[in-house]
């Protein structure tokens, strides 16, 4: 079959590869496919252009895949227009976090034939190999679909136990040398940076994350190396941004990675997220001895009774000692807290402020941002039970209008005082990034003028 995937436009200069859908694309043309990719993330095609191509070439399927957010449903919902507007409307297909939680909806919503829920890979194929030979869709596990009018929602299927069994993503459909200027914390103008799955999932349960695949099952350490080099000697690679929700799943799987890139010599800088319970001093000195630069902490709350309440499976000290082992060892951490979880208060994001300030190593602007309870996660099924909110369509029609908005408020705050308290917050941390870049600022003057520094390449933003 002829199958167009759609990646869609964020908004953004330079995009993030869509590793996802590369995946989903290796798989089709494993088995046998053809598959086109629409690039409207690059050149920013307005969505008249897909439904003329889609008018001008045909295809038997067209695939979109998005995760939950306010930009990605209204983008959703275009692309899904400019697709049923077209005179040649293949069979349409949605997938992603976005849609899974509520197929029911998304399925109205957006005229789609089927939603695959969940992992891709395994249930495309069976989707396909349906209706290639006009077979009902009720056994195809993991789908929801449309017929006749009615929607339905069939189960779920088993994940990938086995990701090494999952070919590496199809690199040469896609425009390398776009996505490859991604830049990432402590990198140079002159690297080259990708994204690498190193495994799927995550242990902990996090009760704003809306991640629906329970567990966590790792790529073997060879297959990450054997990927990585791929990068390397085919697009120049010289960064990789490990995409995980965790790399850092246990101390023992770290150690073991970091020890075989060492011996294989990889020899390529990257940056991962990471668990502060995990940061020990021995894992963070062979991290960077394997080319670690930053590692992306969610901390998300400092104070121990909101973490508790977040499920988050972590304290304060954990963290304190986490950053401090993390600092010592020379890789920059990167810091994210959330306001606003089950009863937050001005004290305890304050809390959180002073210990970014703290900390503050420069590597990266931070800002605070509402916590958001996502269709598929227990903030989300708490929100429905308290009669915050209705259903998914009140979610995204009324209640998350901008991530930097308060969806719903779960503490003991009013509305009012909530914005009062976000925004004095992150005026203090926006007043330090300034400071800070000020004082950078006044340094290279320094160094150039005072002490001719002839290594200096002008005030340039790029």
């Amino acid at each position: 079959m002829r199958i167009l995937l759609i990646t869609y436009d964020n908004d953004s200069f330079i995009q993030w590869f869509p590793q996802g859908m590369a995946y989903v694309a290796a798989t089709l043309l494993k088995f046998g496919h053809e598959v086109e990719i629409y690039e409207q993330d690059i050149h920013h095609y307005p969505e008249s252009h897909l439904t003329q191509y889609l008018n001008d070439e045909y295809f038997d399927v067209v695939g979109l895949s998005f995760i939950g957010g306010y930009y990605e449903y209204k983008k959703a919902l275009l692309i899904s227009e400019a697709v049923n507007s077209s005179n040649q409307r293949p069979f349409y297909i949605l997938g992603g976090f976005g849609p899974s939680p509520g197929p029911h909806y998304f399925l109205k919503k957006t005229n789609a034939d089927a939603i695959i829920m969940g992992e891709g890979e395994n249930t495309i194929i069976d989707l396909l190999n349906h209706l290639q030979e006009k077979k009902d869709l009720k056994d195809v596990l993991g789908i929801a679909y449309s017929k006749n009018g009615k929607t339905f929602v069939n189960q779920s299927r088993p994940l990938i136990e086995d990701v090494d069994s999952i070919p590496m993503p199809a690199y040469h459909l896609f425009n390398i040398e776009h996505y490859r200027l991604l830049r990432m914390p402590n990198c140079t103008k002159s690297d080259f940076i990708m994204p690498v799955l190193s495994g799927r999932g995550c242990t902990f349960t996090c009760n704003f994350c809306y991640r629906m695949d329970k567990g966590f099952r790792g790529r073997s350490n060879e297959a990450i190396i054997e990927e990585i080099k791929y990068l390397q000697k085919n697009y120049g690679i010289t960064y990789i941004a490990f995409s995980d929700e965790l790399l850092m799943s246990s101390i023992g799987r770290t150690m073991s990675l970091c020890e075989d890139m060492i011996k294989a010599k990889v020899n390529i800088k990257w940056d991962c997220s990471g668990r502060l319970n995990y940061a020990k001093p021995k894992v963070l000195k062979l991290m960077k001895e394997a080319g670690c630069v930053f590692i992306n902490y969610g901390i998300e709350a400092y104070d121990d009774q909101i973490l508790k309440n977040m499920d988050k499976v972590l304290t304060t000290k954990q963290i304190e000692n986490g950053i401090t082992a993390t600092l010592s060892s020379g890789i920059s951490p990167g810091y994210n807290i959330i306001f606003g979880n089950i009863d937050e208060s001005r004290e305890t994001l304050m809390k959180g402020v002073d210990f970014l300030l703290k900390h503050d190593d420069g590597g990266q602007m931070r800002t605070i941002r509402p916590v958001t309870p996502y269709p598929g996660s227990p903030l989300y099924d708490l929100a429905i039970k308290k009669g915050m909110i209705k259903d998914i369509e009140d979610f995204y029609e009324n209640k998350h209008t901008n991530s930097d908005l308060m969806t719903c408020n779960f503490t003991q705050l009013s509305d009012e005082e909530f914005y009062l308290a976000l925004m004095e917050a992150n005026e203090i941390l926006l007043d330090n990034y300034q400071k800070r870049v000020r004082l950078d600022t006044k340094k290279t003057l320094e160094n150039l003028y005072l002490k001719k520094d002839a290594s200096f390449r002008g005030f340039r933003q790029t």
